[in-house]
């Protein structure tokens, strides 16, 4: 890796304005984080949130050529190339980039991308507007409801899912309890 967490921070900053992508920035990031962890990837966690942490460093200003467009920005600014492959694969099939997830750590950000934006819609309309009290159950719910956070694509998350040889649901488990990790880890 040649690139620091801190570093990766600026760089997102310097592409992203707005706290919502910001934010989601740093969810992604540490889910992965947590599933490296839990998967036994523990060597390799700084790497695995680094990639979700950069992985959107280009939908804000192009989001037409998003994944596309981060490929350039990364390399222009020095970032190691296997940090470029792995966040660009989260769009194979949803944008332009023919890179297909085949790591582990690629499948599960193309997998949970889309669902931490579900998990966090699901929050919001919670009394609480928090991850802590939601349960599988719930959040089951608000997946089937194809009216509800509709730009989640439920297809994309299901793929991934497919990706990995993964249960939908212990998917959407795991993925609420990091983010209910990650939720805890700021307060």
């Amino acid at each position: 890796m040649n690139i620091t967490k801190e570093r990766a921070w600026e760089l997102l900053k310097e592409y992203n304005k707005e706290e919502f992508h910001l934010e989601h920035a740093k969810t992604v990031s540490f889910v992965m984080e947590y599933f490296a962890k839990k998967l036994g990837f523990e060597d390799e966690a700084e790497f695995w949130g680094l990639v979700g942490l950069l992985h959107d460093i280009d939908f804000e200003m192009y989001p037409d050529e998003h994944c596309v467009k981060m490929q350039e920005i990364l390399a222009q600014k020095g970032v190691d190339e296997k940090i470029i492959k792995a966040a660009a694969s989260h769009g194979y099939g949803l944008t332009n980039v023919t890179i297909k997830p085949e790591h582990t750590m690629e499948k599960i950000l193309f997998a949970t991308d889309e669902l931490t934006g579900l998990i966090g819609a699901a929050a919001l309309m919670r009394p609480s507007k928090s991850t802590l009290d939601m349960e599988l159950k719930s959040l089951k719910k608000k997946f089937k409801s194809t009216g509800f956070a509709a730009g989640c694509s439920r297809e994309t998350i299901k793929a991934g899912a497919e990706m990995l040889g993964w249960e939908l649901d212990y998917l959407l488990d795991e993925t609420l309890k990091a983010m209910q990790e990650y939720e805890k880890s700021k307060l």
